[in-house]
């Protein structure tokens, strides 16, 4: 009798700098979550920045990084420029969000994650703060590198997805919205791997301060107004 083998979903993405929720609901989703930091850095990108809110609207945390120009530059081996960005961040949200619900609870651990100022890899810092989120958020998906998988870099994007996948024991792919317009389907179905889409539309509100609603902000500014009721907010359920 043929065994039938079981589903194993993965998604494979960029690390960003404490991301949204909707990147959170991707990692929630999906049996193993792999930061493809062997790609090329983009700047201006969320690699190495993120929304938080201020009392006159939305502004930028930044962690400075040096870049090479027009050659190419891969996320992990991106350099952090100044070792003080950390406390730099910190002032900023401790400034911003004293008055939020919960900061005084998870002060201790966000504080010491943005003084801790050892790690210059762009790509190590992101992790870290990833898996902080997390655990606050109560998301067991095991994280990985990409530089931990065999894939070829002298192909396209989506060759060297199918690669990880094949690796990583993939049967079910879930990828965001945006790369309905690169992703080759038929290399995946071709590969046995079926393809799902996840879908960032949607998002109910939650209590945030200073008003108007703002929506894609950094995941820390969910965490700070709804604490343990953070999660509930996502969409993917609890149980998986």
């Amino acid at each position: 009798m043929r065994q039938v083998q079981p589903q194993r979903a993965i998604a494979i993405v960029q690390s960003n700098y404490i991301p949204w929720r909707g990147y959170f609901d991707l990692i929630a989703a999906v049996d193993e979550f792999v930061l493809l930091d062997e790609a090329q850095y983009t700047r201006r990108d969320w690699r190495n920045r993120n929304k938080v809110k201020t009392p006159q609207g939305w502004c930028w945390l930044t962690i400075p990084v040096a870049t090479r120009g027009r050659y190419h530059q891969r996320i992990s081996e991106t350099r952090v420029t100044d070792p003080r960005w950390g406390r730099k961040h910190w002032k900023t949200i401790g400034a911003c969000y004293r008055g939020a619900t919960f900061f005084e609870r998870y002060r201790p651990r966000l504080e010491a994650l943005f003084l801790d100022d050892s790690e210059i890899f762009l790509s190590r810092i992101n992790r870290r703060f990833l898996e902080a989120m997390c655990e606050i958020l109560r998301i067991d998906t095991p994280l990985r590198n990409s530089a931990e998988f065999d894939f070829r870099a002298d192909v396209g994007r989506s060759e060297r997805l199918v690669d990880i996948c094949r690796q990583a024991g993939a049967t079910d792919y879930l990828s965001g919205p945006a790369a309905r317009s690169y992703l080759d389907t038929e290399l995946f179905a071709a590969a046995g791997i079926d393809i799902h889409w996840a879908d960032y539309s949607g998002y109910r509100e939650y209590r945030q301060l200073y008003p108007p609603f703002e929506p894609a902000l950094s995941v820390l500014d969910l965490i700070l107004n709804e604490g343990p009721g953070a999660r509930g907010l996502l969409k993917t359920p609890e149980d998986g």
